[in-house]
């Protein structure tokens, strides 16, 4: 085995003396937050993924917790998601009082199985919450014939899929809702932040009161004064920074460039692996093309992957797993929700590894992971 000269990082942003320099002239500018460059962010956002409105927030769980509240989420309401994601897909349910159900995924896409989500269908649901795990779009023509069929409104956590691509279009336009994420690992980088993109006018008003305390200019406070306002329902302190924008725009400018990388470091991998036995690779769905935000393998059944896990990190190489089924969680026990619920996550989990992946690394960085590998699990 060789082991790499410095810790190789599941994910990692790129950052540039373009985007610290945009940072540096919105710190010399009046604005450092409230500013013109939120819109600026937003609309072009939105415009890359064709949508009408978007609404920045200070991060993809706030974000999440938006379109919930948007959604109108309240205490009795079902919502349906993955339990292969973060724990803020199920939690922003939560968060307005609403029941989490988790539905199974496919055991080869990973997503969540539009079967599944048939099958848990109540009188109660209100809402779907497909992910597209790893930057995979998920089945949106099936769950968005599934949503219409049954009135709900789906959410799509997008968080891992900015810039990628379903049936040749942007992901972003398909559900009543999407969340991007701008967490560092992810397609790009904000430091933190999340948007939400819609092309409803409805949704897209309740998420510019959310974010904002639930403060707004009403007929009222215009008669009063341009002082006066008024907090028509409870909201939230969840704006992103000026800051934060200005990065973000600077980063969209490159984000063909990292999807680019991006897809040829998968493309590396799966020529590494395509002949060993003993590795699973990922399967894309037919007509996506994913953000490979997450490359992710599965193990066979026999090899012990915390013994894999382990002697890879020794050897500088940061593989990880996503994700732990979220129901596993002590929160979510204490809740009632069992383990066994979802088999075909569980034992998928049990087999996951999660192989670096990002615009910094070389193809010699690519090569020397696989290799590592492939010796481990031959042996």
């Amino acid at each position: 085995m060789e082991k790499l000269p410095e810790f190789l990082s599941y994910g990692r942003q790129l950052i540039d003396e373009d985007d610290i320099q945009t940072v540096i002239e919105t710190l010399r500018s009046p604005f450092l937050t409230q500013g013109p460059k939120i819109k600026e962010f937003e609309q072009a956002i939105a415009d890359y993924v064709g949508a009408k409105y978007a609404v920045a927030y200070s991060n993809g769980t706030a974000a999440l917790h938006g379109a919930c509240y948007a959604a109108g989420i309240e205490e009795g309401d079902e919502v349906i998601t993955t339990p292969i994601t973060f724990a803020a897909s199920a939690n922003c349910v939560r968060y307005m009082g609403g029941t989490v159900v988790f539905a199974d995924i496919d055991k080869e896409t990973y997503n969540i199985d539009p079967l599944e989500i048939e099958r848990k269908i109540t009188p109660k649901t209100k809402a779907i919450i497909p992910v597209d795990f790893t930057g995979q779009p998920a089945d949106m023509d099936k769950i968005m014939e599934i949503a219409k069929k049954n009135n709900l409104v789906v959410i799509e956590d997008g968080a891992h899929s900015l810039g990628a691509e379903y049936k040749g279009e942007k992901v972003g336009t398909f559900a009543d809702m999407t969340m991007f994420s701008f967490h560092p690992v992810k397609p790009i980088t904000t430091a933190e932040g999340g948007i939400i993109v819609t092309n409803s006018e409805e949704f897209y008003k309740k998420l510019l009161l959310f974010r904002s305390h639930g403060i707004e200019k009403t007929p009222y406070s215009l008669e009063q004064g341009d002082w006066y306002y008024e907090m028509t329902d409870l909201g939230f302190n969840y704006r992103m920074t000026d800051l934060q924008a200005a990065l973000g725009l600077s980063q969209l400018n490159k984000l063909e460039t990292f999807l680019e990388r991006r897809r040829k470091i998968a493309q590396l991998y799966n020529e590494a692996f395509k002949k060993i036995p003993e590795i699973t690779i990922p399967k894309q769905l037919e007509a996506t093309n994913s953000g490979w935000h997450l490359y992710m393998i599965q193990l066979d059944e026999k090899i012990d992957r915390k013994e894999i896990f382990n002697k890879m990190r020794a050897q500088n190489i940061g593989v990880h797993v996503h994700y732990i089924p979220v129901y596993w969680h002590p929160y979510y026990q204490n809740l009632g929700y069992e383990k066994g619920i979802c088999p075909v996550a569980e034992n998928w989990y049990d087999r996951a590894l999660t192989l670096p992946i990002h615009p910094n690394m070389t193809d010699d960085d690519v090569q020397l992971v696989a290799k590592n590998l492939i010796e481990l699990v031959k042996n």
